[in-house]
């Protein structure tokens, strides 16, 4: 079987080069583009789409229309880290808060019942770099890990194919394998 394609979007992270790694460390090969570049179709040349964090605020629907558009006419599975999970909840009807700032390493309980963690332990530790907080889950979507500062630390769709996380996981143990557990959908 041909190594899984990934079109990871750049949102601005300064941490591309990490998130990268991590899937092709998992088996997958990344092509990356900015949000503005996406292309209107995957035609079949990816097997799933990985939204990076962002340093613009994810109420740019604008700028982020290519973006919503593709992942909402694409059927392959779909990641939001951090910013990327924020523009997927905003173009979903979703409001985002000020919340405290939080960076380092922080504990989420998750939904062990989900695909997405089928490698972690109930109460994972991932790295948060923010002050903003989806305080619920939009229609369409539910709430599938949180904390003590948000409510919303993972989110899934209803239909299971777009994922959102609040925090980095491209940078901790606990990150890296939750990221396994997304490849596991489409590898």
């Amino acid at each position: 079987m041909a190594q899984p394609r990934v079109l990871v979007v750049n949102n601005g992270t300064l941490s591309l080069p990490q998130l990268r790694r991590r899937f092709e460390e998992l088996g997958s090969a990344t092509e990356a583009v900015d949000a503005v570049s996406v292309p209107a179709r995957l035609d079949g040349r990816y097997q799933a789409i990985v939204l990076s964090g962002t340093k613009v605020r994810a109420y740019d629907q604008e700028h982020y229309k290519p973006l919503i558009d593709l992942v909402m006419t694409s059927d392959v599975p779909v990641f939001g880290i951090c910013g990327g999970m924020q523009i997927l909840a905003v173009a979903a009807g979703g409001t985002l808060a000020e919340g405290p700032q939080r960076v380092g390493g922080y504990e989420v309980q998750v939904d062990k019942e989900e695909p997405l963690f089928t490698y972690v332990k109930p109460t994972v530790t991932v790295f948060h770099r923010h002050t903003l907080y989806l305080r619920q889950a939009p229609a369409g979507y539910r709430s599938i890990g949180r904390s003590e500062h948000a409510p919303v630390e993972f989110l899934r769709s209803d239909d299971g194919r777009v994922y959102g996380s609040q925090a980095h996981l491209e940078f901790r143990s606990d990150g890296r394998e939750i990221l396994r557990g997304f490849t596991q959908l489409y590898q």
